[in-house]
């Protein structure tokens, strides 16, 4: 009776439903070389199984430590220098008074994320070549220029500050939204009663960002693993590869280069797994963080 009443709702959702059914959850199946010797001449369904064998293969593999400890440290990192930065541009752009100035610098900070991640990359070679402007500056102080692209050490710092500076302008208007939901009431009267601009940013503009800090943090911590491969692709050279190959780079080398689909399935089945993990954890940390509230 309820259906039959409300069907028009249903019609309006049964497009997103259909779609989510064939593009998310059908390819599940294809999940399934995993656990065969795929062969593209017979098939999923007429491929041999072999159980765990390709799991096995690649957490026994000389170069698995490497790769799993460089796809913790890069997102890790990433999270912990990437989560708060937004948090603070967003309290600092609801400080700007005049809205012409707001509206400027919001502009400023957002055009970098209509920047291609190809194109980024392209600037980051460009601004830090040996014979780059960055070099240029640096000559000053040393006598060689530095080959930051070359040196291990300095992939996670470029890395993770290219992507500060593209993303952290964008990530903010979700926190620039929240924040445009306090009562200004709630300032005048803080103020009234003489409290600072930290005690009121304290006080009343970060419990209201709260709840949506929370979803954020557990989303962005479930997909630590899930670091996708673009920027890390362009970026890696041969001679950064101790740091910049992650378990997304080497799937793609392994899958789609060297054509072995089973192992890469598995590998990137065992990276979704600890995900899913990782989700659940962090959830539950945050819930009793959080008085109860989390993702679900």
């Amino acid at each position: 009776m309820y259906i039959k009443k409300n069907y028009i709702l249903y019609l309006l959702i049964a497009p997103a439903v259909i779609l989510t059914i064939i593009f998310k959850y059908i390819p599940i199946y294809g999940a399934t070389i995993a656990f065969k010797d795929f062969s593209p001449i017979r098939g999923i369904t007429g491929s041999e199984w072999v159980g765990f064998k390709h799991f096995t293969s690649f957490l026994t593999s000389p170069n698995f430590i490497e790769i799993l400890m460089n796809t913790i440290k890069l997102s890790s990192f990433e999270l912990l220098i990437g989560f708060p930065i937004p948090i603070i541009l967003a309290l600092m752009l609801n400080q700007l008074r005049k809205s012409s100035v707001k509206k400027n610098v919001q502009l400023a900070l957002y055009a970098p994320h209509f920047i291609s991640v190809v194109v980024v990359s392209g600037m980051v070679f460009l601004f830090l070549s040996p014979v780059g402007p960055i070099n240029a500056v640096l000559s000053t102080f040393f006598d060689k220029p530095i080959s930051f692209m070359s040196d291990p050490d300095y992939f996670r710092t470029i890395y993770i500050w290219s992507g500060v500076w593209q993303g952290a302008g964008w990530a903010s208007i979700v926190y620039v939204a929240a924040l445009a939901n306090v009562d200004p009431q709630l300032h005048e009267a803080a103020t009234l009663d003489g409290a600072s601009l930290l005690q009121r940013i304290w006080h009343i503009d970060l419990p209201t960002l709260k709840p949506v800090m929370a979803v954020l943090f557990i989303l962005a911590a479930g997909g630590i693993m899930g670091i996708g491969f673009e920027k890390a692709y362009l970026m890696q050279t041969p001679m950064n590869s101790p740091s910049s190959e992650i378990i997304a780079t080497y799937v793609y080398k392994r899958g789609l280069l060297a054509g072995d689909y089973s192992f890469a399935t598995a590998v990137g089945l065992f990276n979704a797994v600890v995900n899913v993990i990782l989700l659940g954890v962090v959830n539950q940390v945050v819930k009793k963080l959080n008085e109860g509230e989390g993702l679900v």
